[in-house]
């Protein structure tokens, strides 16, 4: 069985930053040759779809840099060092909508760009909200808005939404209801 797994030779950490890092490590190929993988290092996220009720979901307003937009994201954030995926839920949910979930359901993990970033998202569905209190990160200048699912799956399909995560959520959730409508009697 001929392999395709490349061997680490030599890591290189060109930079670490508060979020993500970034690497330049040299590894040996299958055939014995070397090369360059670059990639950006990242401790892993997590991703949110909180539903108000039957057809209301709590999106995330905020100003992109990177892309130069205001973007309606799920609510999201970085791990922490030896935090589980489910705390992270519950404390992202809260600082950034201010809202606590009743319950919490794991839909999918995923890599969002495998070709030049170890990150895995790990992408929840969460219900049964309670209003708190909003406490964004000092550096996060966000609102939430509350959309029909309808019409943020309609955002989906024309573009309004762009963000993977967001998308990843959307339609996994939307892939699922369809399963289960086909499972009923």
């Amino acid at each position: 069985m001929k392999t395709f797994k490349e061997k680490l030779y030599k890591r290189n950490r060109v930079y670490s930053g508060k979020a993500v890092g970034f690497l330049a490590d040299d590894v040996t190929l299958p055939n014995g040759k070397r090369a360059t993988r670059e990639y950006i290092d990242h401790p892993g996220a997590v991703a949110v779809l909180p539903f108000l009720d039957k057809k209301n979901v709590v999106l995330v307003k905020q100003y992109r840099f990177p892309v130069g937009e205001l973007t309606y994201e799920v609510p999201a954030g970085k791990l922490d060092a030896g935090e589980s995926p489910l705390a992270c839920i519950r404390r992202e949910l809260e600082e950034e909508t201010g809202f606590r979930a009743g319950k919490v359901k794991k839909l999918v993990s995923y890599w969002p760009t495998a070709a030049f970033s170890n990150e895995i998202i790990h992408v929840y569905l969460a219900s049964g909200l309670v209003e708190t209190k909003k406490n964004p990160d000092d550096d996060e200048f966000i609102d939430h808005a509350v959309v029909p699912v309808k019409k943020a799956l309609a955002w989906v399909k024309n573009g309004k939404i762009k963000d993977s995560k967001t998308i990843v959520a959307l339609l996994y959730w939307k892939l699922g209801q369809k399963f289960l409508k086909r499972r009923s009697p």
